[in-house]
C-alpha cells in the first residue's frame, strides 16, 4: 500500500465532496500505518489543528463502524464553527450526526513515558460546551462498517464540528448524567447522556491524553476535543436546522447547507 497515495486521495475526496473507491489491498494493515496514512492526510491538507475527535466511544457507535474501541482524529480549523454557523455537507459522504461533549485544555498535556492519571487530565480542563460533530466517510459506500483502520485513516470520519458556549464551572455538573437531546427541524430525533462515552466525557479526556502520549503527540493549551457521541449517529442534509439541548449545560443550533 501507498501511504501518500491513499492519503492524498482520501483529503482530495474531503476537499471536493466525493466518495471513492478504496481496494482491501489499500486498507492500512494496523494501527500505526491507519494513523501514518491520517497524518500524511493532514499534512496533504495543509490545514491547522484546532483540536482532537474522538470516536467509538460508545458500544452503539462501534457496532455501526464496526470498530472495537475508541480512535482520534486532528479536528482542522476551517471544518469547526461555533453556534449560529452554516455547515456544508456533501451527500457523496453520506453525513450523520452526533451530539457530542467539547472539552477545552487549559494547559499542554505533552508526550512521555508515563501514563497521565485521571486528576492530572481533569485538572487541564478549563471549559465545558455541547457539541455536535458530522460525520461521514470519503469511501464509496459509506461510513458504517468501515472498520477502525480506515475510519483512522479517513480523518476519523470527520466531517465538521461546532460548539456552543462554553462552561467554566464544569466541575459542578454531572456529565455523565447530563442529558443530551437533538432536534431536526425541531423534531426530536435522538437522546442520550455522558454516560454513553466510555461511562463519561472525562473518561474520554484521560483516554485520549495516554493516546496521544503513546503516539509521541500530546495535547497543546487551547485545544479542543470532541468526546464521541451520545446520542448515536442520525443521517443528515442540506437545509436541515439541527439544535442539541444539553440541559443546564447550553444548547446550540446550526443549519446543514450544501457543500
Amino acid at each position: 500500500m501507498s501511504t501518500v497515495s491513499l492519503a492524498e486521495r482520501l483529503w482530495a475526496a474531503r476537499r471536493d465532496g466525493v466518495a471513492i473507491q478504496i481496494a482491501d489491498a489499500e486498507i492500512p494493515a494496523d494501527e500505526a500505518e491507519s494513523y501514518a496514512v491520517q497524518a500524511a492526510a493532514i499534512a496533504a491538507s495543509g490545514l491547522s489543528r484546532i483540536g482532537w475527535k474522538i470516536g467509538s466511544t460508545s458500544l452503539e457507535a462501534q457496532k455501526l463502524l464496526g470498530t472495537s474501541g475508541p480512535g482520534a482524529s486532528p479536528m482542522l480549523e476551517p471544518y469547526c464553527y461555533s453556534d449560529g454557523a452554516d455547515i456544508p455537507i456533501f451527500p457523496a459522504h453520506k453525513p450523520g450526526l452526533e451530539g457530542e461533549f467539547a472539552l477545552r485544555f487549559a494547559r499542554d498535556l505533552p508526550a512521555r513515558t508515563v501514563p497521565y492519571e485521571a486528576e492530572e487530565v481533569l485538572d487541564a480542563i478549563d471549559a465545558v460546551a455541547p457539541a455536535l460533530e458530522i460525520v461521514g466517510a470519503r469511501r464509496v459506500g459509506g461510513l458504517f462498517g468501515q472498520g477502525r483502520l480506515l475510519v483512522n485513516a479517513d480523518f476519523g470520519a470527520n466531517i465538521a464540528f461546532a460548539h456552543g458556549p462554553w462552561i467554566e464551572d464544569w466541575r459542578d455538573h454531572d456529565l455523565a448524567a447530563a442529558p443530551v437531546r437533538l432536534f431536526v427541524n425541531d423534531q426530536i430525533k435522538a437522546e442520550g447522556n455522558g454516560a454513553r462515552a466510555l461511562g463519561s466525557p472525562l473518561n474520554v479526556a484521560v483516554w485520549l491524553a495516554n493516546n496521544l502520549s503513546q503516539r509521541g503527540i500530546g495535547i497543546r493549551a487551547g485545544e479542543v476535543a470532541s468526546t464521541g457521541t451520545c446520542t448515536g449517529v442520525i443521517q443528515t442534509h442540506p437545509g436541515e436546522i439541527i439544535r442539541l439541548d444539553f440541559a443546564a449545560l447550553g444548547a446550540l443550533t446550526v443549519r446543514m447547507v450544501a457543500g
